[in-house]
């Protein structure tokens, strides 16, 4: 396992990181708790120390069973995170009564990193009227947190303005091959480490686009003179960086643990070549040229008040792209059966509001309608 250390704080980490949003399920899609925690543990035993979770994910389910997996002395061997979740803060007295409920959740008297989850432009104007600061500040100074941190969706401005406003240990950003120009940006990640504020890297594969490319992007790998997996090229674009201490993999099955456990077994941090930076401009090119939606599948837009099923609408419709292998006609039939197509759609626009990529859902959703059905 790649290890490596949050510089300024002195935190030992690992540049593998176990995101827990997309833990094994059942087919009622639960969490499946036994399998969950047995992958923490084997995560943990083979190396890993950093775990992330969050109020949201699950369902709310994820922190009870990352409480439930770091028992028998597995808490004290990981840098634990979860997040505060400021869209459900109404009032200054609702941070610190959200952390209690966390950590009694999590089966523990502190977390280590504790992030403002997915902060933007209009969640930092609230955080800021409801004085954020003296509640990390009473959080530190109770124990119950050690290094104030913030995750992030919006745009490299928003970044660099709440990278301003406060002292952060740690910002986590969504950063991929496909991110260079999007989000907090290539460069906004450069001045977080000039500023000494390490960075966690969220969707290292977008949301398992880039793990399963089209032939043509698979072509391109293996023309390349060394020979590696979609997903460990996609990572490998990552832990290049010198800012990015730990990358965050949303592991569900076995067989990605232990793939991913294989990949970040490196004696030391790589550099890339040239040879290799051109390669990730011809993937990145290629991608786009093949795919429209571009979800990762994280479901904050869901559950939609009319039963949209937003997720498997775009998901489908950009493999359909990718694979291209006919219409996505019938796959969107079956969704129509459903009961859970873009026809249902009523534009209230609270996807919108909730998606971190900021995608237009509601004109992709009639633009895929009017496609597969001639509407």
């Amino acid at each position: 396992m790649l290890n490596t250390t949050f510089p300024r704080i002195d935190a030992q980490s690992t540049m593998l990181g176990f995101g827990c949003m997309r833990l094994p399920t059942t087919a009622e899609g639960k969490i499946d708790e036994p399998e969950a925690i047995k992958m923490i543990r084997h995560a943990i035993d083979n190396g890993l120390k950093y775990i992330d979770t969050a109020y949201p994910y699950h369902g709310g389910e994820s922190e009870i069973v990352v409480g439930k997996a770091l028992q028998d002395g597995y808490r004290e061997r990981v840098l634990l995170a979860t997040k505060l979740p400021v869209w459900k803060v109404e009032k200054h007295e609702d941070m610190m009564a959200l952390l209690d409920e966390q950590l009694q959740k999590l089966q523990t008297d502190h977390v280590d990193f504790y992030l403002l989850h997915a902060m933007n432009r209009d969640r930092l104007k609230q955080m800021q009227e409801l004085d954020y600061k003296s509640f990390l500040a009473e959080a530190l100074a109770q124990g119950k947190i050690r290094y104030p941190s913030f995750s992030f969706h919006d745009n490299a401005e928003t970044f660099l303005k709440i990278l301003d406003d406060y002292d952060w240990a740690m910002c986590q950003v969504q950063m991929n091959i496909l991110d260079d120009k999007e989000q907090a940006t290539l460069e906004g990640i450069r001045e977080a480490g000039r500023r000494g504020v390490s960075v966690v890297v969220m969707e290292p594969l977008r949301g398992g686009l880039l793990a399963n490319p089209p032939q043509d992007i698979v072509d391109l790998y293996e023309r390349f003179p060394v020979k590696r997996s979609p997903v460990e090229w996609a990572f490998r674009y990552l832990y290049s960086m010198p800012e990015v201490i730990t990358i965050l993999s949303g592991m569900s099955t076995w067989e990605q643990l232990e793939d991913n456990l294989r990949i970040f077994d490196l004696p030391e941090r790589p550099t890339l070549t040239e040879e290799e930076k051109q390669l990730f401009v011809d993937v990145k090119e290629a991608y786009l040229a093949c795919t429209k939606t571009r979800c990762t599948a994280c479901r904050y837009c869901q559950p939609c008040p009319k039963g949209v099923q937003i997720p498997r609408i775009f998901q489908g419709y950009d493999t359909t792209l990718m694979r291209r292998d006919g219409s996505f006609s019938k796959g969107y039939a079956r969704i129509v059966e459903d009961k859970a197509d873009a026809s249902l759609c009523v534009k209230c626009r609270k996807c919108e509001g909730a998606c971190p990529q900021h995608l237009p859902i509601i004109q992709y959703l009639e633009e895929i309608h009017a496609q597969c059905t001639g509407a």
